[in-house]
């Protein structure tokens, strides 16, 4: 059905790599590419004038590179959904990536199932990280910063944020644990706040490095 249709605006600088994620996009039966940039500025514009439900970000591009891009558009409070799918796999590009407000982060030798399927879980609101980007995120300094925090949360506390850093939505959380919804974002909010972090995918960050998730 239309409605359940998932608008993808694709920013990349190279025509080539923009040429290939639409010629597979466009055989989604529930995937449709509204558009395309090819820095970000344009990224940034185009999602204004488009209202994709999905923006597909290159990171590193002329002019705004990709974080700026989604800095940009959290100012603009755009509800657009950000998957970065790139070729960069430092730490110093994947942590600034997230924390500027991306949903999710793949490389560019992803399957193309795996893609479709990373487009449809960011959409539907779920954090969402291959495990080789996990890994990227784990050091020892990050393993030992911020453990003080972590204390402060209850065990009911880590099981939900254990399972936020897993993709679970609210309702997913609910079932897992048995609880009702209206009690489980109590828990996000309470995370939140603990923990010092602004929204769900700073929290998955943080549960990625700390250990509350394989």
């Amino acid at each position: 059905m239309a409605d359940k249709t998932i608008h993808v605006l694709l920013v990349d600088d190279h025509q080539v790599v923009r040429r290939g994620l639409r010629t597979f996009l466009e055989v989604q039966d529930d995937i449709e590419v509204v558009g395309e940039a090819a820095d970000g500025a344009e990224g940034v514009a185009r999602a204004e004038e488009l209202k994709p439900d999905v923006v597909l970000m290159d990171v590193k591009m002329p002019g705004m590179d990709g974080i700026d891009a989604l800095r940009k558009m959290r100012e603009l409070a755009n509800p657009a959904k950000v998957l970065i799918v790139t070729s960069f796999t430092e730490q110093r590009t994947v942590v600034p990536a997230l924390r500027a407000g991306a949903s999710g982060y793949v490389y560019k030798d992803v399957d193309p199932e795996a893609l479709a399927g990373a487009i449809r879980s960011v959409h539907a609101g779920h954090v969402l990280l291959q495990p080789e980007v996990a890994g990227a995120l784990l050091s020892p300094d990050d393993q030992s910063s911020g453990t003080g925090r972590g204390t402060n949360l209850t065990e009911r506390e880590r099981e939900v944020l254990g399972l936020i850093a897993d993709g679970r939505s609210n309702r997913e959380i609910a079932r897992a644990l048995v609880l009702s919804e209206k009690t489980v974002k109590t828990h996000v909010s309470n995370i939140l706040m603990k923990l010092d972090l602004a929204d769900r995918t700073q929290a998955a960050l943080w549960a990625v490095r700390h250990g509350l998730t394989d």
